[in-house]
């Protein structure tokens, strides 16, 4: 018999705030600089809540770690296509400053957002998980949620762990949920691989096959202490009752790794797998590039030279008045796949490679089932500010859009405030050009968990629900930077920009790197700096 988590239903207020429109000073010539946007520009709703955990939940010491109650990372979130009105949502839950979190939190909507009801899976201590239910974990982390088409079944993948990392007497695994309702409960969940102290598992994904509800893939990295970090992959052929034995498919050899694997699905059922490979060199040196497999026969087998789409040459993001790193996206890749396209995007400096570069949007294109890809081209609006974490999603009919954070706000370098702000860009032509939307902000990053770096997630979530329909991003943020004060607190929203852009929006070319651009030597050490630090977060943080 399943085992089911009882839920709560949680009322939300819609938090709306209109723009207001300034005068202007007659007599003047002088063009008058435009204020801040205020801090919410689209209907924006929380999901997530003040923490229910339990003080001690998680059963063992704090292991130095300092943990941040009630605070809200790292979101994901997918939409039903059997019924586009129901969303279900996850994101970590009270998080460490050492690693993971107390727990993952789930909530579902019956009305495209505008309510949700709270729930959980046993995938740590927190929410239930003990050794009867196979959640016998301490820490929780990288969530990750997926629907199949048809039946409209959930699936939740959690990277549950228990010590520090390749310590002896740790363990890791990757497991995952079902839910046959709709998001409002979750069955006692699989063991698809579990591990000791010799390797960890890490930065899982799962994806619902969008043709045969009977298909779902699992992948996900399997570090060790000598750095390397091969690709696994598990697959249900029976919409979740049994699962494959876990195995690795691609292996990318001594000294190096892969990370943020993630698999799309193209209208012929081919499987691209998406992902970042970390190599390091005999003498220390690091390079990353983003990299593709694919498959024609659901997973059974793989293509085993990947596709190499780009270099990646993120040098990350940090507090300007002191160099205190953000962790942000940096080594990791976002994709979507829809209309004919995949698109994969990523922070990148090589469009900033003067004397201070720093991480700008960009993205690439593969018309031809993933097979040649398009030159990286920068798609945030403002080329002269730190841009960090984008996920981008490409409707049915074609429309992209991409959300990231800035910090074009952050006027005045203090090292206790670094004001940031969420935006999205949209293209109707492929990507040639980009109409920008202020989402919310400005908020100040310094009142998010410090995990190896200030942290709302290694990644964010948005969606569409079909073609012509909004998109709607759902990313985590502090409170207003009027009101935050110095707590560390932060939520996970949903926000409703609108279908159309506002007239005021005015488009913007995708900017082509220069001719003959070359990284410079101070970029070199920085991107290399940051690549370390991206692995060291894996070792110790999750």
């Amino acid at each position: 018999m399943d085992a089911r988590r009882g839920v709560g239903v949680v009322a939300l207020l819609t938090l709306v705030a209109a723009c207001s429109s300034g005068g202007s000073s007659s007599g003047s010539n002088v063009v008058p600089v435009p204020p801040p946007p205020p801090f919410s520009s689209v209907q924006q709703i929380r999901v997530s809540q003040s923490s229910t955990f339990a003080p001690g939940c998680d059963g063992v010491a704090a292991e130095n770690g300092t943990l941040y109650t009630n605070t809200a990372v790292e979101p994901s979130m997918a939409a039903n296509p059997f019924n586009p009105m129901n969303l279900i949502a996850a994101w970590q839950q009270d998080r460490w400053s050492n690693g993971g979190s107390q727990g993952l939190m789930l909530a579902t909507s019956f009305n495209g957002g505008g309510s949700w009801t709270l729930t959980t899976a046993p995938f740590s201590r927190c929410t239930g998980g003990n050794l009867g239910n196979l959640g016998d974990y301490a820490r929780a982390t990288d969530p990750w949620v997926t629907v199949s088409p048809n039946n409209g079944w959930a699936y939740a993948l959690s990277l549950s762990f228990t010590g520090t990392t390749l310590a002896p007497g740790s363990s890791s695994a990757m497991l995952v949920a079902r839910s046959q309702d709709f998001g409002t409960t979750w069955q006692l969940p699989h063991v698809l691989v579990q591990s000791g102290a010799q390797v960890f598992n890490d930065k899982g994904s799962i994806t619902a096959d969008p043709t045969n509800d009977s298909y779902v893939y699992a992948v996900w990295d399997q570090l060790t202490s000598q750095k390397t970090g091969p690709t696994w992959f598990a697959r249900t052929k029976d919409m979740g009752s049994t699962w494959e034995t876990a195995r690795p498919i691609y292996d990318p050899g001594p000294s190096a790794q892969t990370i943020g694997n993630q698999i799309v699905v193209l209208p012929d059922d081919s499987l691209l797998n998406v992902f970042t490979q970390i190599d390091t060199a005999a003498d220390g040196t690091t390079s990353s590039s983003v990299r593709v497999i694919r498959s024609t026969n659901n997973g059974m087998t793989w293509s085993t030279t990947p596709i190499v789409i780009s270099d990646l040459q993120a040098v990350g993001t940090v507090n300007p008045a002191n160099d205190a790193p953000v962790r942000d996206g940096s080594d990791l890749v976002s994709v979507s796949a829809g209309a004919g396209a995949v698109y994969v995007a990523w922070q990148d400096a090589r469009f900033s490679m003067g004397a201070v570069p720093h991480d700008g949007v960009v993205l690439a294109r593969s018309t031809d089932g993933g097979q040649t890809w398009s030159t990286p081209a920068q798609v945030n609006a403002d080329v002269n500010v730190q841009a960090f974490t984008p996920t981008v999603n490409v409707r049915d009919d074609g429309v992209i859009a991409v959300t990231y954070f800035d910090l074009r706000n952050n006027t005045t370098q203090s090292s206790t405030t670094l004001y940031a702000d969420c935006w999205m860009v949209t293209s109707t032509d492929l990507g040639a050009s980009f109409t920008e939307q202020h989402l919310s902000g400005s908020f100040n990053l310094v009142n998010a968990p410090n995990s190896e770096g200030l942290f709302l997630g290694d990644y964010q979530a948005l969606l569409s629900t079909g073609p012509g329909s909004a998109f709607l991003p759902f990313y985590v943020q502090p409170p207003p930077a009027v009101s935050a004060g110095t707590a560390v607190s932060t939520d996970a929203f949903i926000s409703f920009p609108p279908v159309v852009p506002a007239a005021a929006a005015l488009p913007f070319a995708a900017r082509a790197a220069a001719s003959g651009a070359e990284i410079t030597p101070e970029a070199h050490r920085r991107v290399m700096a940051r690549t370390r630090l991206v692995q060291s977060q894996r070792l110790l943080g999750k």
